[in-house]
């Protein structure tokens, strides 16, 4: 009778079985390395029954499934049914079934202990109800980590050793080439035929925008790849980006390219060896370095906000100069730029025409004093409403924008300006033909002569800032990011030329002689990380005596 009670009494303990594989060989079998891990932890379940052990018949597995993350369908299984309280043991084989990763692992046992589940592994014997039994589960998964960190530097080593001999070890194969069985590359003749009409049109003086315009024009587009997982990569139109890679790439030449280092490939080339240098060659000759400074009276209002409808890219702002007496500014569109002129139907706008419209628009939009009232941002409504407007610097006019406008796009083929408000992404549809694009203003170039150097204008910014935050008006210089316009890392950047010494700054500020004048921010940057003074006059007197 006293028996029968404790029987009765006694909890019952509902145990999960999880089972881990870690590649997909051999899961095809009758009997596999899941099933036999199963069977092992059911054996070590039913030697508990006499403590109220029942096994789940519930399978938790994952088989082709790495135990390097979480990202497993049987274990987030496991995990949910847990959150259930349907679970208050876990069974595993061995512990790196469940995890090879120590913060994984750390994260389980804390997400284990909130739900009162314990955890036990069958072969190494011990179990998490015990202080011990923690123990030496942190130990065997240091253990599992350190062996998975050691296999994935061995494989590691294998890749860099198989690239240096110049054999191809996995990816999309570039154009011109497919893989074989042996996994090789092998020449793909009609892809071969596209790249060799690349090269030969580059070097007939062709421009890569204008090989892009001729591809695209006649159809042609980048190698498809049908992915495992059923979707498909490529297949998409040439871009100058794309075909400046192709020129430059030594692969065509049967090389192998590695860590910056080219090695002699197992492949076959596509491009003999001198052609690949006379490319290279004109490659070089016709590189144009980017400005390192940008026009401030040339700042786009609508940079980054405005849209090419149809395309669904940004318009990015820019200028020309003609005649070298007139500026013309305007936004163009990025895929216009990458892919050719005709492949966008917008192309282009003229900037102020543009920005002229979209005031006009917000005017009209406001132009009710029930909804001006209403809105969120009254005060920047009230200075786009009055006719102080126009005298506004362009820095705050793009401020204002900023806050009330989310996008802007445009359509060209019908004229259609559209606008989404920021504070309730309403959108709204104007009339509008800006195609034609004039000159904005004469420009001389003697006003380019009397910029200011950067390094200057920095300097001159990170002393106002700092004024603001000596006094109290912010905290710290990052909340002046958006009344400027700059990123946090560009105000990081801008207040860091603080950092140098008194007399250097000086010099900077006071200075107008052409070895100053011909500083530049990259070339300033060195100085910034000797934080002692002494060594910063030094390698500054090196520069300016460079520069002269």
């Amino acid at each position: 009778m006293i028996m029968e009670e404790t029987k009765q009494s006694k909890k019952r303990i509902y145990c999960a079985i999880y089972t881990r594989k870690s590649t997909s060989e051999g899961l095809d079998q009758n009997f596999t390395s899941l099933d036999a891990q199963r069977e092992a932890a059911e054996n070590y379940i039913n030697s508990q029954k006499h403590e109220g052990w029942v096994v789940l018949q519930e399978p938790y597995d994952d088989g082709g499934f790495t135990g390097a993350n979480m990202d497993r369908p049987g274990l987030q299984k496991l995990l949910s049914e847990i959150k259930n309280q349907k679970i208050n043991c876990v069974v595993v084989y061995k512990v790196d079934r469940l995890s090879r990763s120590l913060t994984d692992f750390a994260q389980l046992l804390e997400f284990f202990d909130k739900n009162n589940v314990t955890f036990v592994s069958v072969t190494q014997s011990f179990n998490t109800n015990t202080s011990m039994g923690r123990l030496t589960l942190n130990i065997l998964l240091s253990f599992a980590q350190f062996e998975r960190e050691i296999a994935r530097e061995r494989t590691k080593d294998k890749m860099s050793a198989a690239r240096k001999r110049g054999q191809w070890t996995g990816g999309i194969a570039p154009l011109g080439y497919c893989v074989d069985d042996n996994k090789k590359l092998i020449v793909d003749p009609e892809g071969a035929k596209v790249v060799r009409e690349i090269f030969d049109l580059y070097l007939k003086g062709n421009s890569t925008l204008k090989i892009v315009h001729m591809f695209n024009e006649k159809g042609y587009k980048t190698n498809k790849i049908a992915c495992k997982n059923g979707k498909t990569l490529g297949g998409v139109k040439y871009s100058v980006a794309r075909i400046q890679w192709m020129l430059r790439h030594p692969i065509y030449m049967g090389k192998a390219l590695y860590n910056g280092q080219i090695y002699d490939g197992e492949h076959e080339a596509i491009i003999d060896e001198e052609t690949f240098k006379k490319t290279q060659a004109l490659l070089n000759e016709n590189h144009r370095e980017r400005k390192a400074t940008k026009n401030v009276d040339c700042t786009g209002l609508l940079s980054r906000i405005l849209h090419c409808k149809i395309c669904g890219t940004y318009m990015t702002h820019t200028y020309t100069i003609r005649n070298g007496t007139h500026k013309y500014r305007y936004y163009t569109c990025t895929n216009a730029q990458k892919l050719g002129h005709s492949s966008c139907p917008t192309r282009s706008v003229n900037s102020k025409a543009i920005e002229d419209a979209v005031v006009n628009c917000l005017r009209e939009i406001f132009s009710d004093k029930s909804k001006r009232e209403k809105h969120a941002y009254k005060q920047e409504t009230d200075a786009l409403l009055s006719p102080v407007w126009d005298t506004l610097h362009p820095q705050e006019k793009r401020r204002i924008f900023k806050i009330l406008l989310k996008e802007v796009d445009y359509t060209a083929s019908s004229k259609k300006l559209g606008i989404t408000l920021a504070d309730n992404d309403l959108r709204l549809e104007f009339d509008a033909d800006l195609q034609q694009v004039r000159p904005l203003n004469k420009w001389h170039k003697e006003e380019e002569i009397k910029k200011e150097p950067t390094v200057r204008t920095m300097l001159v910014l990170a002393h106002q800032v700092q004024q603001l935050v000596n006094t109290g008006k912010i905290k710290h210089p990052r909340e002046a990011c958006k009344w400027l316009n700059l990123s946090v890392t560009r105000m990081d950047q801008t207040m860091n030329t603080l950092f140098l010494c008194p007399a250097i700054q000086s010099e900077i500020l006071s200075t107008d002689t052409p070895a100053i004048n011909a500083l530049t921010e990259f070339k300033i940057r060195p100085l910034l990380k000797e934080a002692i003074w002494t060594d910063q006059l030094a390698k500054w007197q090196t520069l300016i005596a460079g520069n002269r």
